[in-house]
């Protein structure tokens, strides 16, 4: 329940807040550091790769994904978004969703699944909740809204 009540937390953010800009990386690196870094977020973003895998809800939309690509730019994205030095090279948001159509129960799963991750790998609360702040502008691109 209370993951639940994270990610309608979460979806009402994204509704709120879904003409922000994203971020610039470099900007408080402290949440980079609460990811455990670079190794802590590749960690949460394996676990999250299982998941999804176990995710009927989701898994269809990655089959044929390159894991070891997605696993890198996941990373990196996030790595970038939490203030840390890496660099997201990995295709545009908007082009990468488009012919997907995900769906909002979609979208949910998946951000609850990151949660499950973040929780998983010991990311405190508070770092969780300002990650998914982070990537709320993203939602319009994945949506293609």
């Amino acid at each position: 329940m209370k993951t639940l009540s994270r990610c309608l937390l979460v979806v009402m953010s994204i509704w709120l807040t879904a003409c922000q800009q994203a971020p610039v990386a470099g900007n408080n690196g402290d949440l980079y550091q609460a990811l455990g870094e670079r190794s802590g977020i590749a960690d949460v973003v394996q676990d999250l790769l299982y998941r999804i895998v176990d995710d009927e809800r989701i898994n269809h939309q990655f089959k044929g994904v390159n894991v070891a690509d997605f696993h890198r730019h996941l990373t990196d994205q996030l790595c970038q978004i939490s203030g840390g030095p890496c660099r997201y090279t990995g295709r545009d948001m908007r082009e990468l969703h488009e012919a997907m159509d995900i769906t909002d129960t979609q979208f949910n799963a998946l951000v609850e699944n990151l949660v499950l991750a973040m929780e998983a790998n010991g990311i405190a609360t508070t770092a969780q909740n300002r990650l998914l702040g982070r990537l709320v502008p993203l939602y319009p691109d994945v949506r293609n809204l």
